[in-house]
């Protein structure tokens, strides 16, 4: 049975990795949950964890309606998580790494610093089919679909897992119980937010997130979302790899 790693950067309470979650499982694979134990957006490929005593914590968990898969909340970032995965710390070596789904998109050359985006790519470095999913919900969401998204993730992965072992993907997903559908996209040279200084003191700062005022350049990843369309980046390191992704056919 194939066996798949879930993960994210939202932390282990996450709806959007429950659903993930979810999916995974109705699609009959083996899956074992490994989340950071708190909020860990833009992390990148961090390795970098909470140790105590030169040992990384990691704890046990039951995850509401999840209660007969293994979970595990770790003091460290998602590339750590995906990496100690790929050693062992979880048991038998992961063939997929699924990451998300994330809380905001992740499109255009600023998926470097994404956690998401990175817990993929370790996954991937380390021999795993990876996939990072995420949801467009935009500033002020009022309502999640993320069951749409973790969907969508699932009707790409068959795909993915055709090509040879290592590929990694992007994915993204218009908050809506239904999209116009996937279409394969390279990288926008931006993402959708940015960051700005929003506070300078003596001894702090503050940073603030705002939409990017800047229209996205035609026909890529953050310009085929704003219309509707899931999409789906092939990625080496932080560059768009032509996948010839086609839709699977209706059933």
């Amino acid at each position: 049975m194939t066996r798949v790693l879930v993960t994210n950067d939202d932390g282990i309470d996450a709806a959007g990795l429950h659903a993930l979650a979810r999916a995974a499982i109705a699609r009959g694979f083996d899956v074992t949950i490994a989340a950071p134990e708190r909020q860990s957006s833009g992390a990148s490929a961090s390795i970098m964890a909470g140790e105590e005593g030169g040992r990384i914590a990691v704890e046990r968990r039951e995850l509401e309606g999840l209660d007969d898969v293994p979970a595990f909340a770790v003091r460290g970032g998602p590339g750590l998580i995906a990496l100690i995965a790929a050693h062992g710390a979880f048991g038998e070596r992961f063939d997929v790494v699924l990451s998300g789904v994330n809380h905001g998109a992740n499109v255009g050359r600023a998926i470097l610093h994404s956690g998401t985006v990175g817990a993929a790519l370790t996954g991937g470095l380390n021999g795993a089919w990876g996939m990072a999913v995420s949801l467009d919900v935009g500033m002020r969401p009022e309502t999640f679909a993320w069951d749409a998204a973790a969907a969508t993730a699932l009707e790409v992965l068959p795909f993915l897992m055709d090509q040879e072992k290592g590929s990694v993907v992007n994915v993204n997903v218009p908050n809506t119980e239904r999209h116009r559908g996937i279409r394969e996209a390279p990288l926008a040279p931006f993402g959708i937010v940015q960051t700005t200084l929003s506070e300078k003191g003596d001894k702090h700062i503050r940073l603030a997130v705002e939409d990017l005022p800047k229209v996205p350049s035609p026909g890529s990843d953050a310009a085929l979302l704003a219309e509707g369309w899931a999409t789906v980046t092939g990625l080496e390191s932080v560059s768009h790899r032509e996948l010839g992704y086609r839709p699977p056919r209706a059933t």
